[in-house]
């Protein structure tokens, strides 16, 4: 009887242990925090015990031993207060991490209820640092129940099995943001009233979902650079990746610092859904190369989304925001419509972002000409070939037949041999 040999395990800490663990070390570390919000609970049983020992001291103890402050009964005290002390100071740490900071409530009228509005911080990084790790979390969850089953049955190359992982990542992550960037949208009517991306600039106060869907944007884009090493991106791919991941985090990131919000929700969601269509497109094509339709459809939408995105763009910087009352530069207050110095009105900030808004459309209308002449070139090459296979093959010349087997009075044979000649008997 035969015995199978184990896989041996890599040595603890080394690229490959990383690599195999991470999503349960991340796991760890982000069960650590969530640990601390129960010292909350323990806090508030260690603060109803001290006032129990308080009063007990007070009613039990000698009179000198209560009323003295370095007496037995202070110091018992302090040794009860100083694990409440801990607590306390870990749930308000764990806190931060996973709240949302930075509450503000408005009262509009004095028969509406406060409002909860939000505004960014200093803090938000902790935030971001959390969600980052739920982000490593999940994305490992969906490649090893879903991607990885689904590459067992499809058999693919290494080629199309990174590009099949990359893909149904990022659509899954689309579908998600593509539905709560909906959900916003007709919650808050930022869509209907395209006014609404720039009155009353600058826009510092944000609602609880427009914060946490802008601090989950961030999170996930920064995860995806550590998920290039935990995925073992191949080194043709990194450069592609990296490209697309930096546009992410610094629009968002861009657009959420100098509280253009909404402006950023709005161009996200049809962005979002035109990446989704490519991405489910490729999808369907991996599984079946027949299945190319989807592409036309998504080449079509790309292009409506660039030209919506430019005119948006330049509807907001160039002819909304010029025209708004607060014109200054105030980091407390949060506002960066700053004036140039030349005879007409256009804030300089606000330059720079149309700037880089035109450049990266720019750029992608650049990559999907590229990526649609390839395409066409590829297909017909690939006609070209079919066309070579189907048409008939060359036939050789039929030859004129000849009369007994002689052309001109020669008599031949048909093995192209002369017949051999008799020999003459001598009389």
């Amino acid at each position: 009887m035969g015995f199978r040999k184990k896989n041996k395990s890599p040595p603890v800490l080394s690229h490959e242990f990383v690599i195999q663990n991470h999503a349960d070390m991340v796991s760890c570390l982000a069960m650590i925090i969530l640990l601390g919000l129960m010292f909350e609970v323990m806090c508030d049983w260690t603060g109803a015990v001290v006032s129990r020992v308080m009063l007990a001291a007070a009613n039990y103890l000698p009179r000198k031993m209560a009323r003295r402050p370095t007496g037995t009964a202070y110091r018992i005290t302090q040794l009860i207060l100083f694990p409440s002390f801990v607590f306390q100071v870990t749930a308000k740490f764990s806190i931060m991490f996973i709240t949302v900071q930075y509450n503000v409530t408005q009262v509009l009228d004095e028969k509406s209820d406060p409002v909860n509005h939000y505004q960014y911080g200093p803090k938000d990084v902790a935030t971001v640092f959390f969600y980052l790790l739920i982000a490593v979390i999940l994305h490992a969850l969906i490649q090893e129940y879903i991607l990885d089953k689904m590459n067992r049955r499809l058999h693919l190359s290494k080629t199309k099995h990174s590009k099949f992982n990359e893909s149904g990542q990022l659509a899954a992550f689309y579908l998600f943001s593509f539905i709560w960037g909906c959900s916003i949208l007709t919650a808050e009517d930022f869509a209907t009233n395209p006014t609404f991306l720039w009155e009353r600039y600058p826009h510092t106060h944000m609602v609880f979902q427009v914060k946490f869907f802008y601090i989950c944007q961030i999170a996930y884009w920064l995860h995806a650079l550590p998920e290039l090493y935990f995925q073992k991106v191949r080194k043709e791919d990194i450069p592609r990746q990296l490209y697309y991941i930096c546009l992410y985090v610094v629009h968002i990131t861009g657009a959420y610092v100098l509280n253009l919000h909404r402006l950023g929700l709005v161009l996200l969601v049809p962005h979002y859904l035109v990446e989704l269509l490519f991405h489910a497109s490729r999808l369907f094509y991996f599984s079946d190369e027949n299945k190319q339709k989807g592409f036309t459809l998504w080449a079509l939408l790309f292009v409506i989304a660039r030209l919506l995105t430019l005119t948006l763009s330049v509807l907001t910087f160039g002819f909304g925001l010029p025209r708004t009352e607060n014109q200054g530069f105030s980091l407390a207050e949060g506002n960066f419509n700053v004036l140039t110095i030349r005879q007409f009105v256009f804030p300089v900030h606000m330059m720079t972002c149309l700037a880089a808004i035109c450049l990266t459309q720019a750029w992608m209308m650049w990559k999907f000409i590229n990526f649609q002449l390839k395409k066409w070139r590829e297909h017909s090459q690939n006609q070209a070939l079919k066309k070579k296979a189907v048409s008939p093959k060359s036939k050789p010349p039929k030859r004129e037949p000849t009369r007994g087997g002689a052309a001109n009075g020669v008599v031949k044979s048909e093995d192209k041999t002369s017949p051999r000649a008799r020999k003459t008997k001598a009389s």
